[in-house]
């Protein structure tokens, strides 16, 4: 739930504060070039969606080579992700990303958090598409499961990280990128507080790729 809130952060923040794109949201930044491609939308949001996506996706590859090579590799993950965030909110809050080419490398680094945090656990925090449609099929044939409590939670989080981003932007403006850091950080304490007897669990399921599944 934590780091979904750190999800919901990150792409208000990358959506409001740096425009019109997505941190982790892959399938909404595929809508946003081809609406782009037919000549849609902002100026400049073509190359913020290619940077996007081309970051998200190294931080998967990268995270999937370390889910695969190292030990505790889950506290691991989380540490790269907090320090990645962590030098966005720097780098916003100290003014230097004024520029079309800083927001830009702001957003590479957002985009690297996330497609880290994307291979952090099998359950889906970045990308909820899957997750809503398998809670919202049980409900309507009455097959609720105990779990399914934690996944309408996950839903509330990413929903409560993106409001909170969004307000700390409106009332704090230079602690924007402060919102997707902050549970970024918490749920790495947490983690680390678990112990090693829990790092087995961070490996990605064979079901990973049907995020139905995966819900």
């Amino acid at each position: 739930m934590l780091l979904s809130a750190a999800s919901g952060a990150a792409d208000a923040f990358v959506f409001i504060g740096v425009g019109q794109v997505f941190a982790g949201v892959m399938t909404g930044n595929l809508v946003l070039l081809g609406a782009s491609a037919a000549g849609a939308g902002e100026e400049g949001v073509p190359l913020r969606v290619v940077a996007a996506l081309v970051s998200y996706g190294c931080g998967v590859a990268g995270a999937a080579l370390v889910g695969e090579r190292m030990w505790r590799r889950v506290p691991l993950m989380l540490l790269a992700e907090v320090v990645l965030l962590a030098a966005g909110a720097g780098l916003w809050a100290a003014r230097q990303a004024s520029s079309d080419a800083d927001r830009l490398g702001l957003l590479v680094l957002m985009g690297l958090a996330m497609g880290i945090q994307g291979r952090v656990r099998a359950t889906p925090t970045n990308y909820f598409t899957g997750t809503l449609t398998s809670l919202v099929g049980r409900f309507a044939v009455g097959a609720w499961r105990g779990d399914d409590g934690w996944a309408a939670g996950r839903l509330a989080a990413v929903v409560a990280g993106a409001a909170l981003a969004a307000l700390t932007l409106r009332w704090w403006p230079a602690g924007g990128a402060v919102a997707a850091a902050a549970p970024a950080v918490a749920a790495l304490l947490v983690e680390a507080s678990a112990g090693p007897g829990r790092t087995g669990k961070g490996k990605p399921r064979p079901d990973r790729g049907n995020p139905a599944g995966a819900a």
